[in-house]
């Protein structure tokens, strides 16, 4: 039962991380900034989020876990909570940096515990449920922190996500037991990873696969307000987004054991070039009655093929480091959110000086860019096992 209180707080964490892409418009008009302005919450949230959580994950290797998952839950709450009741624009980008903190202590800790207090024949079954708190909430947590915020305001969403989170922390508290194994890998470890060439390269194209969705998911609201999407409409298209990445995520771990992890992260990563340059022709060259429909087809895409590719990135990283694999896919993670933190900014500029049909140009040539990484590093031949010293 504690596994179902730790996916709730990855699902009340996805939930926050994206739902923002939904809230964009709605956000700007009622703190009177622009949307380009707005979308640095998400910037801000991803940096403190790819810079903190290893960082931490180090500081509080000697804690009890249970303490641990349980204090980053409370930052986590009292982030939304600050959100909640912000003023300011300042307050905002405040309080999104304490989620951001919360969340990267939470949940490779709420990973850790879950395989901690898992029988050995039920451990990836445990780590999997909790992964699929993440899941879930791209295919309910989002639509549905969308529609609350389109219908009770905005504030309303994160009111919601602290609750979701408040019952998550009591189930913990209630249910965990104390005295919980305390491993972690040192600074210096990470970094001895790190400096290997080929989880310099695979971290890269982690970087700029990121860069490349989210420079145009995180304002995903515009075009489709543009397009004459209300916000029951903009729901909508999350929930089509969402539905397609849960399709995705699995597609891409099947694949990966049947074709091999690099074939699948390099499908998923034309798929990716293709959906979000397909948006910006849709955008731009397409009458506004089909446009709309092009567009919800061509988001569905996108979330197929750029959450196929991530299994099959972690699935390789996991061959070229088998005996740090943990350590690697810690920084996949951070790798993943300065990506995100990179993407928002370069939208932000788009939008700025352009306009948001050319976002889908600019995030296809960002995934043209990891693809040209992964061939450049021999696509189709097996890696050997990088020898990493402790």
């Amino acid at each position: 039962m504690s596994v179902f209180w730790l996916a709730l707080a990855a699902f009340a964490i996805g939930t926050e991380a994206f739902v923002i892409a939904g809230l964009l418009p709605i956000m700007a008009a009622d703190l009177n900034v622009t949307l380009a302005a707005t979308g640095q919450l998400v910037t801000v949230y991803a940096i403190t989020y790819a810079i903190g959580s290893p960082i931490l994950a180090v500081l509080f290797s000697n804690f009890d876990r249970r303490a641990v998952v349980s204090l980053a839950l409370v930052c986590f709450i009292v982030g939304n909570l600050l959100a909640a009741v912000a003023t300011t624009f300042g307050t905002l980008l405040l309080s999104r940096m304490l989620m951001a903190v919360g969340a990267g202590l939470c949940m490779p800790t709420a990973m850790a515990v879950a395989i901690a207090i898992a029988a050995p024949e039920r451990r990836g079954r445990a780590a999997s449920l909790v992964i699929s708190g993440l899941t879930v909430a791209t295919v309910l947590g989002v639509p549905l922190g969308t529609w609350v915020g389109s219908h009770f305001g905005w504030r309303s969403t994160f009111v919601m996500v602290a609750a979701l989170g408040a019952v998550a922390l009591a189930g913990l508290l209630l249910g965990l037991p104390r005295g919980l194994p305390r491993t972690a890998a040192t600074l210096g470890q990470r970094l001895a990873v790190a400096r290997h060439p080929e989880v310099l390269k695979t971290l890269a194209v982690t970087c700029m696969w990121g860069l490349g969705g989210f420079t145009s998911f995180t304002y995903l609201a515009v075009p489709l307000h543009r397009l004459g999407f209300d916000a029951n409409g903009i729901s909508l298209a999350l929930l089509v987004f969402g539905v397609a990445a849960a399709i995705g995520n699995t597609l891409g771990g099947t694949m990966s054991d049947r074709i091999g992890p690099l074939r699948t992260s390099t499908l998923g990563l034309i798929g990716m070039m293709l959906s979000l340059t397909l948006q910006s022709v849709a955008l731009t060259f397409a009458p506004p009655a089909t446009a709309g429909v092009l567009f919800l087809v061509f988001i569905f895409t996108q979330g197929i093929a750029g959450w196929m590719f991530y299994p099959g990135q972690v699935a390789h990283l996991v061959r070229v480091t088998p005996e740090a694999s943990v350590i690697a896919l810690s920084l996949n993670a951070s790798a993943m959110y300065i990506g995100f933190a990179a993407g928002s900014a370069l939208g932000g500029v788009v939008l700025s000086t352009l306009s948001s049909s050319h976002l889908g140009w600019i995030g296809g040539c960002a995934e043209a860019a990891a693809l040209a990484l992964v061939l450049a590093g021999h696509l189709l031949k097996r890696p050997k096992p990088a020898q990493i010293a402790g």
